[in-house]
């Protein structure tokens, strides 16, 4: 029975398969409307409790990052010590900002289930072999976003908040953060971070296909070094604690990618050999 499920699915036209991609994004799509208006009912929480608190001085990794400057005597470190004053210019600027903000919510609460969905569009297209390898592809990748989305909200987020919240080129210009802006920097820095942290799974596929090697990953190494580095620097304070705070974990990952990528290039060899 398995087996003519598979046949049909190989047999689809090429408008076959165009109709099953668009139930997929139809239902990721509802998956979000849905998620998004719960967010939308959970005003209060999200905002006071999400997305504002990273620039209140009672934010967990604000309280953390002030008893390591206190133990070390290093003032700098401590971040957020005066919240940053956030003010709205557009009449409808505030009602405008929650439906963005709920729409946000939506996408990332539910990209468990948009990875589900792209899954059971590719999963026709694989080999047998191939699904077993791939097996819980959708966990992994859902588990690294919301890792990327977790180390943004309580690293990146709070170090750039404090870095261009307090940046001044002058004493005369005092910063009031619009509403907008300060709403932009914190859901698509987050969200960004997410997607970045998705290198591994990127990786895998991308091997997979023959587009990237080991050896290139290795060959470019010290040009992806830089790259994080540079855009560690970008978002953190200008000292160096911040900025390896930040390199490291995507280090890690990238190191971890050239791991996969050999995996799966031994393996494409074997069968290209067979």
């Amino acid at each position: 029975m398995a087996n003519t499920k598979n046949e049909e699915s190989e047999g689809l036209t090429f408008w076959g398969h165009l109709e099953e991609l668009r139930g997929n994004l139809i239902r990721s799509a509802i998956a979000i409307v849905l998620l998004a208006v719960i967010a939308f009912i959970a005003k209060d929480f999200i905002f006071h409790n999400i997305i504002l608190a990273p620039k209140e001085p009672f934010f967990f990794t604000n309280k953390v990052f002030c008893k390591i400057s206190e133990y070390l005597s290093m003032p700098v470190l401590c971040i957020n010590k005066f919240p940053v004053k956030i003010i709205n210019i557009e009449m409808a600027g505030q009602f405008t900002i929650h439906i963005w903000v709920s729409l946000i919510a939506g996408i990332i609460i539910s990209i468990p289930y948009i990875f589900y969905e792209f899954w059971k569009f590719i999963k026709p297209a694989l080999h047998v072999n191939e699904r077993k390898n791939a097996k819980n592809a959708v966990w992994k990748a859902s588990l690294l976003f919301f890792a990327g989305v977790l180390f943004s909200y309580f690293i990146i987020v709070p170090l750039a908040i404090n870095f261009l919240g307090s940046y001044q080129v002058s004493h005369l210009v005092e910063n009031h953060i619009s509403l907008r802006s300060y709403i932009n920097t914190v859901t698509l820095v987050t969200f960004a971070t997410g997607l970045v942290f998705e290198l591994p799974v990127i990786i895998y596929f991308l091997s997979k296909i023959g587009i990237v090697t080991p050896g290139g990953m290795k060959k470019n190494r010290k040009i992806a070094f830089v790259i994080i580095v540079a855009f560690s620097a970008i978002i953190t304070p200008p000292d160096i604690f911040s900025q390896v705070l930040v390199s490291i974990p995507v280090i890690i990952l990238y190191e971890l990618s050239i791991g996969i990528s050999r995996k799966q290039y031994k393996k494409r060899s074997k069968e290209l050999v067979a």
